[in-house]
C-alpha cells in the first residue's frame, strides 16, 4: 500500500525518517511529503496557502496507480483531510496522528509573524504534556531540523466539499486520549464533533506518547500506522 506521509507544521519529509523502516518491514511503500514553501523566505512564499497543501497531496494521491493511505500528523492532518475530500475514492484510509477531523471552514491555529512566515517556536512554547517525553538529546536533535512555514497557512480555512469524504475509514492515534475520552472533548467543540460523528469508520487508539511520537516513539508509531492499515 502506498502511504502518503503529511508532516505538521516546521517538519519536512525528514521528520518520518525513523518511522518509514516499520512500514517497509510492514510491506508498504512510505511516501514522506515536504509541502511547498516550507523554510523559503516570506517573499518567496507569499502566495502558497493551505489549498497549496491540499493540491500537492492530491498530486501525489493521482501519481499512486492504486488506493493510497494518507497520514496527516498535526497540522498535517487538515491537509490530509483535505485531500481525502478532493479524492474519497482513492484513498483507503485517513490516519490522524494526535489531531483529528477538521470541519469545512477550520484553520489550523494562529502564530507570530515573522518576516512574512511562520518560525518554529521552540520546545518550550508548547504545553507540558506535548513535550513531556521528548527529552533534552531529542529536542536538540530535532530543533535544528525544523523550518519556518508561509505565513498564510497556519491561519487559512480549510475547504471541505465532499461528503463522500465522510465514507473513508479513519484512524486516529491519538497521544494521550482513549476511545472514551476523545469523543467526550470533541463534544465540547460541536463543528468537530459533527464532523467527527459524520464519519462512519472511525477508530481511535491512543499512543500514550506527547504531541511528537515520530520523534519520541518513532518504531511504536510505525507499527500503529501499520496495524491500522
Amino acid at each position: 500500500m502506498d502511504i502518503i506521509l503529511i508532516p505538521g507544521l516546521w517538519l519536512d519529509a525528514s521528520s518520518w525518517d525513523d518511522v518509514v523502516p516499520s512500514l517497509v518491514e510492514a510491506g508498504h511503500s512510505p511516501r514522506p511529503l515536504t509541502l511547498p514553501g516550507v523554510g523559503a523566505t516570506g517573499a518567496d512564499s507569499a502566495g502558497i496557502g493551505i489549498a497549496d497543501w491540499v493540491d500537492a497531496v492530491v498530486a501525489e494521491i493521482d501519481r499512486s496507480a492504486g488506493p493510497v493511505v494518507l497520514v496527516g500528523h498535526s497540522g498535517g492532518g487538515n491537509v490530509a483531510w483535505g485531500a481525502a475530500d478532493a479524492r474519497p475514492d482513492r484513498v483507503a484510509r485517513v490516519v490522524f496522528v494526535d489531531t483529528v477531523p477538521p470541519p469545512d471552514g477550520a484553520d489550523i491555529s494562529e502564530f507570530p509573524l515573522v518576516d512574512g512566515v511562520v518560525p518554529f517556536p521552540g520546545w518550550d512554547f508548547f504545553d507540558h504534556d506535548d513535550v513531556a517525553d521528548l527529552d533534552a538529546e531529542v529536542r536538540a536533535a530535532t530543533a535544528p531540523r525544523t523550518r519556518s512555514v508561509p505565513g498564510r497557512v497556519p491561519a487559512d480555512t480549510l475547504t471541505l466539499r465532499d461528503p463522500r469524504r465522510h465514507g473513508v475509514p479513519v484512524t486516529i492515534l491519538s497521544g494521550g486520549m482513549d476511545a472514551q475520552t476523545l469523543p467526550a472533548m470533541l463534544a465540547q467543540w460541536p463543528a468537530f464533533d459533527t464532523e467527527y460523528t459524520a464519519i462512519r469508520d472511525a477508530q481511535v487508539v491512543r499512543l500514550g506518547s506527547g504531541h511528537w511520537p515520530q520523534f519520541s516513539q518513532p518504531r511504536a508509531l510505525g507499527e500503529a500506522i501499520a496495524r491500522a492499515i
